[in-house]
Order: C-alpha cells, then sequence, then structure tokens
C-alpha cells in the first residue's frame, strides 16, 4: 500500500508513460483518453500570487494566497483577470518597499510582511487595483491554502511570522473570522492532517459557507477519503497524481470524491516539471478547478498554456465557473 517494494515516484512515471501510450495509441487527445464521458470542461484556475510557509522561506506562516476568478464566463477571461491580479500585485509590493528578488517555488511573490492577514489585505488591495470587483457573487474571490501541518505541532499551531501560539479552537476562530471580513471562497488544510477533531470542528463551522480542501489529511488515497466522508471532514479534495502514485488510483479516488458530492481540485506539486499531464486530466474528469501556481516560471505556465491549447479544440463554452462553487455564491 505504501509503494515500498518499486517506489511511488518509479510506479507514477510508468503509469503517466501508459497513459499517454494508451492515447497515442487510440490517437486521440490524453484528455479525451482518461474519460470515457464526453462531457470535458476547462477549470477555473486558481493562480497563486502570494506565497509563504516552505515555499518561500517562511516569509509568511500560510502557504498560498490565490486569486480565484468565480465570475470568468470563459477560461482565457479567468487567465486574463488573474494575470490582472499579478500585474497589480508587482506594482503594490513595489510601490511600498516590499517587493523580494524573484518568486516563490510555485511562481508566487513572498513579500517580507508583518502578519499573514496583511496579505489577506494585499490581495484585496490587488483586486481593486486591477479594476475587478470581488466578493462571493463578484468576479474574483481569494483562496488559502494554509498548509497547516506545516507548522502545527502536539495540536499548537505557531505562527512564527507573528511570534504567537495557537489551539485548535484558535485556528478555527481565525479563519472563521478571515472568512467573514474577506472574500474568501476556499481554504485548504485549514487544520493538520492529524487534527481530525479540528477539521470536525472547522467543517462544521465553515462547510456550508465555503470550500474546504483537504490535502495532506486526505493524501489522495480513495481509503482515507472515505473515513473523511463518513466522519464528515472537509467538503473537496485536493488530487495529486504524485501522492498516491499511479493513475488509476488517482481516478478512483475522484470517482468516489464525485460520488460524495466533494468537489475535488487538480492539482500540481513542489518541484514541478514542464509536463502537462495534469492540464488533461481536469478536463477528462470535469474537476472544474485546477491549482497549478502563478503565472510565471514555464513549470507553471505550461499547464496554462496547455489548457488553452484544450480549450481551442473544445470550444471556450465548456465552461462555467459558477458550477463549480454554487454551493456557497
Amino acid at each position: 500500500d505504501e509503494k515500498s517494494l518499486l517506489g511511488a515516484n518509479a510506479l507514477l512515471g510508468v503509469s503517466m508513460a501508459s497513459a499517454h501510450a494508451l492515447a497515442d495509441a487510440r490517437q486521440i487527445p490524453l484528455y479525451q483518453s482518461l474519460c470515457d464521458d464526453p462531457g470535458n470542461t476547462l477549470p477555473v484556475p486558481m493562480v497563486n500570487i502570494i506565497s509563504g510557509g516552505q515555499h518561500a522561506d517562511w516569509s509568511l506562516d500560510l502557504q498560498d494566497f490565490l486569486v480565484i476568478p468565480i465570475g470568468a464566463l470563459s477560461y482565457k477571461e479567468a487567465l486574463e483577470w488573474c494575470g490582472d491580479v499579478r500585474r497589480a500585485m508587482g506594482n503594490i509590493l513595489r510601490q511600498r518597499g516590499k517587493l523580494p528578488n524573484g518568486v516563490a517555488d510555485e511562481g508566487g511573490f513572498g513579500p517580507l510582511l508583518n502578519t499573514n492577514e496583511e496579505a489577506l489585505e494585499l490581495m484585496t488591495d490587488a483586486f481593486d487595483l486591477s479594476g475587478h470587483s470581488y466578493g462571493l457573487a463578484s468576479d474574483l474571490a481569494i483562496g488559502l491554502d494554509v498548509a497547516a501541518s506545516e507548522f502545527c505541532n502536539d495540536n499548537v499551531y505557531t505562527l512564527h511570522c507573528e511570534d504567537s501560539d495557537l489551539t485548535s479552537s484558535d485556528m478555527i476562530a481565525m479563519q472563521n473570522r478571515w472568512s467573514n471580513d474577506y472574500p474568501i471562497i476556499s481554504i485548504e488544510d485549514g487544520m493538520a492532517e492529524n487534527d481530525w477533531e479540528g477539521w470536525k470542528i472547522l467543517t462544521d463551522k465553515l462547510g456550508d459557507k465555503i470550500q474546504l480542501i483537504g490535502d495532506d489529511v486526505f493524501v489522495t488515497n480513495s481509503r482515507i477519503l472515505q473515513e473523511g466522508i463518513n466522519q464528515k471532514i472537509a467538503n473537496s479534495i485536493l488530487i495529486k497524481l504524485n501522492q498516491i502514485g499511479t493513475m488509476t488510483e488517482t481516478l478512483e479516488t475522484i470517482e468516489l470524491a464525485r460520488k460524495n458530492n466533494y468537489n475535488y481540485v487538480i492539482s500540481h506539486r513542489s518541484g514541478e516539471t514542464e509536463d502537462v499531464t495534469i492540464a488533461d486530466l481536469a478536463v477528462a474528469t470535469c474537476s472544474g478547478q485546477i491549482k497549478t501556481g502563478s503565472l510565471s516560471r514555464s513549470d507553471r505556465t505550461s499547464k496554462y498554456n496547455q489548457l488553452i491549447r484544450i480549450g481551442e479544440e473544445i470550444g471556450e463554452n465548456m465552461f462555467n465557473s459558477n458550477n463549480v462553487f454554487r454551493k456557497w455564491i
């Protein structure tokens, strides 16, 4: 089960190669070969604007601050709006003397800020400067990847940049307040992977209001996801091929999520390559969302460009952001 005999990385490479070989043999694109359902749809991009955590040398505790173009009418429009926000953020950071040299692991900015909430304030400032409206019934919303496991020890959450320790209750209260004060529609890994009691309370508190994505807690594993479903943990799952190790198991986990009305978000990983398989996977499974970094660095933009190419084949009308977030808008 833990892929100890052959190794998950070796299995993953062979599994992906097999999927591509099958598509080539059938003389059809990978996104068609992966799923027999002809209802392919383009995903809403979740674009990294500000990075923290391990991806940005702990400039912030939270890992990702994302723009989600929930009001876009096409994939190209969604990508354009995200580009507007990224440029606006660059201008704001430059004007305020907070622009770092280079970018973080996933292409986002990694400014040195005094608090995590300051990043949320910067996000809304960038939305304003970009000229787009924001809120749960507008153009743009915020997504967070808290990556809480990275700064949690024995259910104590240590916010290093704020020099404070939080309990599970404190973490839940903070995220509840943020969801009321800012246009947040999605939170990933709001609690640590071993804090299932905290996850249950967070889900009870926010699960009817916003998307709660489990990444570290589920690790694209159908057995663990089923336990989460049984205990009503989260309402969505992050899907990473590399976590489970094979395309077959990935598709099985997606199907389990779909049957239980959990959203599933196709995701990249740290240390990506220019391989674009996950772009095809997002379209094939009608995931409705893809998380693959910022609009910089070729290992990230390659996926966005592949989705543009697929959109030219299947038509830009195969996109509906409202369907993805209709539970909360």
